[in-house]
């Protein structure tokens, strides 16, 4: 008897689960022309997070009676996000993590007028947090001036205050060279001198002999590549014509997450995704992951899938998110950006994870990092 009453209190709770609808959105990219043959193109970059977080969900869901469903939305080449993310309002997804560049974020924003909330997962784009406010979207990644004042913090302790910047030909290039002009300013450095990398020669080849004509400028302390693409900047280490540190997109540099990252149960996780993906855990996936874990603890506490109650615990001061980096996450109610350390990183080892111990703020330390509230224009 006591049996088939505990069967039958199982099977009544498993009936009685809350189910959680979750949409991933995103579009297949272009097989861009191989850079390097060390560093394969991704196809599922952001997905495989996004699934991880689901599945760690789902086994606190075991226990909290609750049941998590992520829709894998795709879009092919070509085809129309905005046509795909109208079909996941009509479906009622409330909450979706989108990977997609600025551009189509903004598209899929203007159409959503508040029904869904949307994690975005894959821009770095200041205005968005400073002037182009998106009410209905909260930010994962580290935005370009989170990643500069990071990379500021450490030169100031290190008392590298000369910088000489490289700025790349493109959109994304000048937008990181912003990030680095007002961080300098903002840390005390000095940007002794600019130079623009025009793309005239191949740098493969001719790195030995052109770089250090290139390089020839006032004496500096290091050289700060903006180079988003990847189109030149791993060329200039070693071949400058003084012999000076790089950092910014090349060298060492500033991200979410990185292979070398092991403190703070890192490994762990890593170990995970690897077992998962059968790859290493990139900055996409590491947002889409925090994204999917972001909406499981809302949900665990508040029980509901409501976009407007979800936002409001996520900006509460209880929201509290475990993200492997020493310091737990929250949101900053005025933009959406999630707080969080910023890891430093050589290619094969970790340096350290700014905000680093002497920059104060009157709030929360993690806030010395991209734009602050008296900063920003969002509410």
């Amino acid at each position: 008897m006591l049996l088939f009453v505990a069967l039958f209190s199982g099977q009544g709770l498993a009936e009685t689960k809350q189910e959680i609808k979750i949409a991933y959105l995103t579009q297949e990219k272009q097989v861009p022309a191989a850079l390097s043959n060390l560093e394969p193109f991704i196809a599922d970059k952001g997905l495989q997070g996004a699934l991880l977080g689901i599945k760690d969900n789902n086994t606190t869901g075991q226990f909290t009676g609750q049941n998590y469903f992520l829709k894998q939305g795709v879009v092919p080449l070509g085809a129309d996000v905005k046509l795909a993310f109208s079909a996941l309002l009509k479906e009622g997804y409330q909450l979706i993590i989108v990977n997609l560049p600025a551009a189509q974020l903004v598209q899929i924003q203007q159409l959503n007028n508040n029904q869904a909330l949307l994690f975005d997962v894959a821009t770095r784009t200041d205005a968005f947090r400073q002037s182009q406010c998106l009410q209905d979207v909260l930010h994962i990644l580290p935005s370009r001036a989170m990643r500069a004042d990071a990379l500021a913090q450490y030169m100031l302790k290190k008392r590298w205050n000369r910088w000489f910047l490289v700025v790349g030909a493109t959109p994304e290039d000048e937008l990181y060279a912003r990030a680095i002009r007002r961080s300098a300013k903002r840390f005390g450095m000095k940007i002794i001198a600019e130079k623009k990398w025009l793309h005239s020669y191949d740098a493969r080849r001719t790195a030995q002999s052109d770089i250090p004509v290139f390089t020839q400028v006032d004496d500096y302390d290091v050289l700060v590549v903006a180079d988003e693409q990847g189109l030149f900047g791993e060329y200039i280490s070693y071949r400058t014509w003084l012999p000076r540190p790089v950092i910014g997109t090349q060298g060492l540099v500033a991200t979410a997450w990185h292979p070398t990252h092991e403190q703070w149960g890192a490994v762990q996780i890593q170990n995970r995704f690897k077992a998962l993906s059968g790859r290493q855990m990139e900055e996409e996936d590491y947002a889409a992951y925090l994204a999917a874990r972001a909406i499981g603890e809302t949900v665990t506490r508040t029980q509901s899938v409501d976009p407007t109650q979800v936002k409001t615990y996520l900006f509460s001061e209880r929201f509290k998110l475990q993200g492997y980096k020493g310091k737990p996450l929250s949101f900053r109610a005025w933009n959406g950006q999630l707080r969080q350390p910023v890891l430093l990183a050589a290619p094969t080892s970790l340096v350290v994870a700014p905000p680093l111990d002497g920059f104060l703020h009157p709030k929360n330390e993690l806030d010395t990092l991209g734009y602050d509230q008296p900063e920003t224009h969002c509410q």
